[in-house]
């Protein structure tokens, strides 16, 4: 087990205990007494006055004490901020007393004592990237590397930054020890469990998203701002909304970070010399957000927006509905699928949209294929360089460098593992001849010269697609204007035709960002002519704030 590094732990001094007593009341606790339990959604911040607390997590080889806090001292982790399932049960080691503040006033306090907020945040995330890295499996995924439930479960735990240990039945004993312990059928692979207190089987996202804590959403939550879409430009929409004293819920199809979110390394974002992960950019802007109380919820899709009177009605597929007063569209654009046939057999078998480390650790020493010729390709293909045996880029271009950042070529010419195929394309996908369906993936693909016809095959398990874009509007009402494209336009770009038939009925004209119907809003890829960067659509998501606000002050005065 790594060191416990000096930041995963803080001792308040008097001056700052005092200040911390106004958003909590003390309680006496005697020895023994459970004071939040494994699976506490909206846990109590817990101040050690006097006495002493311990901390213990379920693991494989039973219940483990990873620490205990002295006076002055505080538990939990990010999950605290987020209000998301605690990982870990917290026991009063020694009677004393302590200091409890609830969500909701935690949530205050964060905003309106800087100082004391950042020692909380500061020391509740080095906690959980320390988790990270002690790896004490608490949460457990047990399941084929290419079980597309496997990956799904996986890719949702990372995005909300949950430490997890995945398990293959086929190469790890713990795995079979683990399987028989709890009496659970390895045809009922994959499952997850959530430290000792449930074991999910076969989950799917919505099922995870709940039992960790995810989704905290009510039927008929309200806010003065719905942001659609967790990417870059929802999160920066929401971070200043929520900062500047607007009501906030996010929500995401997905998980939160969008395209953004799934880039192995982003090297020209400002003030990130050396680059940043979009996983770790992402982490940083959901703790962000959440420390400025926003409600964000995922994986859970928006099917439809209605405008009520002073408001907006937005139905979530699954039946709930929230309300704003205003909306900000952010849902992106997706990666699309190549025009292959039964492509949708082996999407998560082999088939994926992004390259994190999750499927950089599945394809260590095999061979590749990065299908694209933008930054997201080639930034995949050198992070993916570093574990596969074999990078073969394939773009159907002549010249990369129409498409791609200069850096970039160079570092793909000069990486020994890298090889670039110029006007080439996938023709054909194959699998396990004669797999059933769990046991179906990708082995193998058929690659096609797009000039001189001549075609190959590459014995790539793996493929990474990186090829157009297509925008998430199909749940948009008909009325709102988009372009040829289904992007939606804002702005100037509306012509005065667009607003009549939207039945705009507002005497001044649409703002910068602000769509055919007043106080709804897109920002980020989804908006026509935006340009794709994740510079570009923080910037809009941070400047559209100031819009909002104007717009909804126009209700007041009307």
């Amino acid at each position: 087990m790594p060191a416990v590094p000096a930041d995963v732990n803080y001792t308040f001094n008097d001056t700052e205990l005092e200040a911390l007593k106004e958003y909590g009341k003390i309680v006496s606790h005697a020895a023994g007494e459970l004071l939040a339990d494994e699976g506490t959604t909206r846990q109590d911040f817990l101040v050690t006055l006097s006495g002493e607390t311990h901390i213990f997590a379920e693991t494989p080889e039973g219940p483990k004490r990873l620490g205990w806090m002295e006076p002055g001292q505080f538990t939990g982790d990010i999950s605290v901020i987020t209000g998301a399932a605690s990982l870990v049960r917290v026991v009063m080691g020694k009677p004393g007393e302590l200091l409890h503040i609830n969500y909701e006033q935690l949530q205050t306090l964060l905003v309106a004592n800087s100082a004391l907020s950042d020692i909380i945040v500061q020391t509740l995330t080095a906690r959980r990237a320390f988790a990270h890295n002690a790896d004490h499996g608490s949460v457990i995924v047990i399941g084929a590397p290419q079980d597309r439930l496997v990956f799904t479960a996986r890719d949702l735990l990372s995005k909300f930054g949950i430490p997890h240990r995945w398990l293959s039945p086929e190469t790890d004993p713990l795995a079979e020890s683990l399987l028989s312990a709890k009496g659970i059928d390895p045809a009922d692979l994959p499952v997850v469990f959530r430290g000792g207190s449930e074991v999910l089987i076969r989950p799917t996202a919505s099922e995870i998203s709940h039992a960790f804590g995810f989704d905290l959403l009510q039927d008929g939550a309200s806010a003065d701002v719905v942001v659609v879409g967790a990417g870059p430009a929802g999160l920066a929409a929401s971070v200043y909304a929520a900062s500047e004293g607007l009501s906030v819920i996010a929500i995401d199809s997905g998980n939160p970070g969008g395209q953004a979110g799934t880039s192995s390394k982003i090297e020209n974002y400002l003030g990130f010399p050396t680059g940043v992960s979009g996983q770790e950019l992402t982490e940083r802007a959901v703790i962000q957000a959440l420390k400025f109380g926003v409600s964000l919820t995922a994986p859970v899709k928006a099917a439809s927006l209605e405008s009520k009177e002073n408001g907006f009605s937005i139905g979530l597929n699954d039946g709930r509905t929230i309300m704003s007063k205003a909306v900000v569209i952010a849902t992106g654009a997706q990666y699309q699928r190549l025009p292959l046939e039964h492509i949708e057999r082996f999407e998560g078998r082999g088939i994926y949209y992004g390259a994190t480390p999750m499927e950089a650790q599945l394809c260590g020493g095999s061979e590749v294929v990065v299908v694209g010729a933008g930054n997201s390709a080639g930034q995949g293909a050198v992070f993916l360089s570093g574990s596969a045996k074999k990078v073969h880029v394939l773009y159907r271009r002549a010249d990369i460098r129409e498409t791609m950042s200069e850096y970039l070529v160079k570092r793909l010419e000069e990486t020994s593992n890298i090889y670039l195929h110029p006007e080439t394309e996938i023709s054909e996908l194959h699998g396990v001849e004669g797999a059933d369906e769990l046991d179906d993936r990708l082995v193998s693909i058929t690659h096609k010269h797009r000039t001189s016809g001549a075609t190959g095959t590459c014995e790539a398990p793996f493929v990474f697609l990186f090829v157009g874009a297509r925008p998430f509007t199909g749940w948009l009402p008909s009325d709102m204007t988009c372009d040829r494209t289904g992007f939606v336009k804002t702005g100037s770009d509306l012509a005065n035709l667009d607003l009549v038939k939207a039945g705009w009925s507002l005497e001044r004209m649409p703002s910068e960002y602000e769509t055919s119907w007043p106080r709804v809003y897109a920002v980020g890829d989804v908006r026509a002519g935006s340009v794709k960067r994740v510079a570009s659509a923080v910037g809009q998501g941070s400047v559209v704030v100031s819009h909002i606000h104007r717009a909804i002050a126009e209700l007041s005065d009307s």
